[in-house]
């Protein structure tokens, strides 16, 4: 892709969700964004190219290091979740753990040569069940935690290199991913009550974290997760 002289950002799960709102966001922000993923919307905002992309194909990761030479920003927001116990499974536990921490790990380390030459940031999705532990999810759970203990280690290990890296953790947020916890009765009934705030959190609500995170604005933070949930994680 061309970029005109912009600043480049990468975003992984760029289609859809919450990657999507990132995209959206650092296009507004003046980005030319390369949203990478298996689904997308219809449509897309201009200032984002969509590619079809599996995370954990290695080959097809070199061949776009290969491609980019220097990169502003990445942004590791492809992941999954497995439901009706399906995490309990050993295919479905290495499935979940293949695309949420080898995924952020290929494109992170593949990258990094890019990152480099332009001193830019890394932002991973974490989660609150990187601390929590989620009886029904114990894949998304380690998943999610070993992200967080690799956004701390490649920040401290590429702090000298001018790379900053960290991780938003996302609360209950309006998506795709958590129609199901919504439209439970149930559920909902649990959740809400529980978020100080008092309502789920938009996906735009995320984008702004994360914007920050890359921007110059944040230079001098880096080996953090900050959690965007509305005090869930406080109460």
């Amino acid at each position: 892709m061309t970029t005109s002289g912009q600043p480049l950002a990468i975003v992984t799960g760029g289609g859809t969700g919450l990657g999507l709102a990132v995209a959206t966001r650092l296009a507004a922000d003046g980005y030319s964004v390369l949203a990478l993923g298996l689904d997308r919307e219809d449509t897309l905002p201009s200032g984002i190219e969509f590619r079809r992309f599996d995370v954990t194909d290695e080959r097809a990761v070199d061949k776009l290091a290969q491609e980019f030479g220097e990169l502003d920003a990445l942004v590791n927001a492809a992941g999954i979740i497995l439901h009706d116990d399906a995490e309990f499974s050993r295919d479905g536990f290495r499935k979940v753990m293949d695309i949420n921490l080898g995924g952020t790990q290929l494109l992170t380390y593949a990258l990094k040569p890019a990152l480099t030459k332009r001193k830019g940031a890394v932002v991973n999705f974490a989660s609150l069940w990187s601390v929590f532990g989620s009886s029904r999810n114990p894949a998304y759970s380690a998943s999610k935690g070993a992200v967080l203990q690799l956004t701390k280690a490649l920040a401290v290990a590429w702090a000298p290199e001018g790379i900053r890296v960290n991780a938003v953790a996302p609360g209950w947020m309006v998506t795709r991913m958590t129609i199901s916890a919504r439209n439970v009765p149930e559920r909902n009934a649990a959740i809400t009550p529980r978020i100080p705030m008092g309502r789920w959190g938009q996906p735009d609500e995320i984008a702004d974290v994360v914007g920050f995170l890359i921007s110059n604005q944040a230079r001098y933070v880096t080996g953090v997760m900050i959690p965007v949930d509305g005090g869930y994680s406080a109460a």
